[in-house]
């Protein structure tokens, strides 16, 4: 089993993956009679047929090292993932080669972070590190399948920075 270290979040690192959902730089526009900054269009929902839907998910959170065995990827939309507390989770994505995922990277997000993964990306399961593990979920909604997993001959383990 090889080990994946985690990195932190950054759009430059994640940008062949997805994007950064944050409130990093200067807010585009104030609004709300100047009470609120609006960070605008952060990310690109993207849909080969159905509609975006908001769902809300509460997963379980994980303790690392984590066994990473599996990661899916969603074909016919872009998904993401807005944490409702500010609490740091994992991210895990590969690229594809040739149908397949490479070797995967993980993240961790700051508190507040959230992400997009573009249309087809392989990506691990929703990982939070604590609880609450409550998650606002913008993805495709409609008929067919648009979930695909692969499961990995040998596991890799996500570690901690030494």
């Amino acid at each position: 089993m090889s080990d994946i270290v985690i990195e932190p979040l950054s759009q430059a690192a994640f940008a062949p993956f997805g994007d950064v959902l944050d409130t990093a730089g200067s807010p585009d526009k104030v609004i709300n009679q100047g009470l609120c900054g609006r960070y605008h269009d952060r990310a690109t929902l993207d849909f080969g047929d159905g509609r975006a839907g908001i769902s809300v998910f509460d997963a379980e959170p994980r303790a690392l090292p984590l066994v990473l065995d599996m990661v899916e990827r969603h074909p016919e939309g872009s998904q993401a993932f807005v944490p409702m507390s500010r609490k740091p989770f994992l991210v895990i994505v590969a690229p594809d080669e040739d149908g397949r995922p490479g070797r995967p990277r993980a993240f961790r997000t700051a508190p507040g972070q959230g992400v997009n993964y573009h249309r087809g990306t392989w990506h691990g399961v929703l990982t939070p590190l604590f609880g609450p593990g409550l998650f606002a979920v913008v993805d495709r909604i409609g008929a067919g399948d648009n979930l695909q997993e692969h499961w990995f001959d040998t596991p890799y383990r996500v570690v901690e920075a030494p």
